[in-house]
């Protein structure tokens, strides 16, 4: 008798788990899509000279998402931009309509740079943003004892592990250059040597977080030891002088470099 009993409690209990599930298939809710694509309304808002200061807003009720504006990206529907860059500029909002992710893109066109950029504009690519500047390492291209390419602490920029360029062992480019210009993009050029064929790439320069990205060229020196995904935080950034550091260079270790302008 208790064997039967315990057998009936089984199956009482395996029935309830039966039920509780179909219940939840039932109840289940499926997410709908409050509109399609075409109904998100992306707006550009400038002054009537088409200048740079730019007001990104996306308007259709029941979607959200973000902006990512080339330079940066913003986590909301709406925000204010200063952007750097004259010519005709590409934003893109990637949203989800409730029940699928989407992008769309809205065309800004910049006629004249009215309001003024972050100074850390003008110190990387000077004030003729679109003529752009040229940057060399401030020391070598021979070893010379001084500071401009050296292995460091990964939590100190400053600390000196091994002065690789000025002790022994400058980078194979140390006589390089590399120019950041604003012609219709964010352009950057990489030069192994002086008269080498420029690499072509871009670069994108947040100044909130004080970091300078490289894409599709190299920074100098970054064959040679410094290696890594073409993300560099920015130490120090003036119109004469610039520092660049990675916490993760080979080696485990970090990696400092020092330029001026040419």
């Amino acid at each position: 008798m208790k064997r039967n009993k315990i057998i009936y409690s089984l199956f009482i209990g395996l029935m309830m788990l039966m039920i509780g599930s179909c219940d939840s298939i039932v109840d289940e809710q499926y997410l709908e899509n409050s509109t399609d694509v075409a109904g998100v309304e992306l707006v550009a808002k400038q002054n009537d000279a088409k200048g740079n200061l730019i007001e990104l807003s996306m308007n259709t009720p029941g979607v959200t998402g973000y902006w990512d504006y080339n330079l940066g990206k913003a986590l909301t529907n709406k925000v204010e931009i200063v952007y750097p860059i004259p010519g005709t500029s590409t934003f893109t909002f990637t949203g989800t309509l409730g029940a699928e992710f989407f992008e769309k893109t809205i065309d800004v066109t910049i006629d004249v740079l009215d309001t003024p950029l972050d100074q850390d504009w003008y110190d990387l690519v000077s004030e003729a943003t679109s003529a752009g500047k040229t940057w060399v390492f401030d020391g070598g291209p021979a070893s010379d004892g001084r500071l401009w390419w050296f292995m460091s602490d990964p939590n100190n920029a400053w600390a000196v592990w091994w002065n690789a360029a000025g002790d022994c062992c400058p980078p194979a480019d140390a006589a390089g250059k590399m120019k950041f210009d604003l012609d219709g993009a964010a352009n950057y050029s990489y030069y192994s040597g002086p008269d080498a064929t420029p690499v072509k790439g871009s670069f994108v320069l947040d100044v909130e977080n004080q970091t300078l990205t490289l894409t599709g060229a190299s920074l100098l020196g970054s064959m040679d030891g410094g290696g890594n995904a073409g993300v560099f935080r920015i130490m120090e950034l003036t119109e004469d002088k610039m520092v660049l550091f990675v916490p993760n260079a080979a080696w485990s270790t970090g990696w400092t470099w020092i330029f001026r302008p040419e």
